[in-house]
């Protein structure tokens, strides 16, 4: 699905990430995970082909990232930004379906199957009721869940989600993880996903990417790289992995 080679990332002269050589195959859902600065954010949008790497090259379904058209790639990689900014007052409807304009269509204007998508894809995130809604005024899950739901109306075979259960409640939460699943499961959707709540990342990650300290970085199942030790050397905290109904639930330790 997608391929990092020798990928090295910077902001200034600081070093973020060096020589990730990453395969992120079909059907799997990744979840990115490093302490705040680590570079989470600046990969994600590098995968996304929105910043140049200092060194290396990204691969979209075996073709170079640069190679791809924007309306190529925007039908086969979807990204969720961390933060939402509304200077206009669309309605949510009117947002949702603006993701569909990569869609091949039969013309230049959303059409009746454009519109149940995006209602479908409203009810997904339980916002239906608020299609008709100014985005502006909703609060900040509310316009997050609209977010979402245009990432998925935008249909992609990948999708690149920044903190998506961010200013989400508990509820909201695992609705979205269980939706996440679901979508890698049934549907055969490729997710990479940053988290910095470790136990909503271990419910629906098949794999994890750890963006550790000095640049340096571990791939690979979730059964060999979220263990309590590699999760604390990544997170510069002591973390205690706990058994619980068949789970692992991650706690960060009380002593250091």
């Amino acid at each position: 699905m997608m391929r990092a080679h020798g990928l090295s990332l910077a902001i200034g002269e600081r070093v973020l990430l060096r020589a990730l050589d990453w395969h992120i195959g079909p059907g799997q859902c990744w979840a990115l995970i490093g302490r705040n600065g680590a570079g989470k954010s600046t990969l994600l949008r590098a995968l996304a082909g929105l910043v140049a790497p200092q060194a290396g090259h990204v691969e979209l379904a075996g073709r170079a990232l640069a190679d791809w058209s924007l309306i190529e790639r925007a039908r086969h990689c979807g990204y969720l930004s961390q933060g939402r900014s509304d200077s206009f007052g669309y309605r949510a409807i009117d947002m949702v379906l603006a993701a569909r304009y990569a869609q091949p269509s039969a013309g230049f204007w959303d059409g009746d199957a454009d519109h149940a998508a995006a209602m479908q894809a409203l009810r997904d995130l339980h916002v239906d009721d608020l299609a008709a809604r100014d985005v502006r005024t909703l609060s900040g899950g509310e316009r997050q869940r609209v977010a979402i739901a245009a990432l998925l109306v935008q249909d992609t075979p990948l999708m690149l989600l920044d903190e998506p259960a961010n200013a989400l409640d508990l509820a909201h939460q695992m609705s979205l993880m269980a939706l996440l699943e679901r979508l890698t499961r049934e549907r055969g959707k490729t997710i990479v996903m940053v988290s910095h709540d470790l136990n909503l990342a271990a419910r629906v990650a098949t794999h994890a990417l750890l963006l550790m300290q000095d640049s340096d970085w571990l791939a690979g199942p979730c059964a060999t790289t979220m263990t309590a030790d590699a999760l604390g050397a990544c997170l510069g905290h002591a973390v205690e992995a706990v058994p619980h109904r068949g789970r692992t639930l991650f706690i960060p330790s009380e002593t250091p």
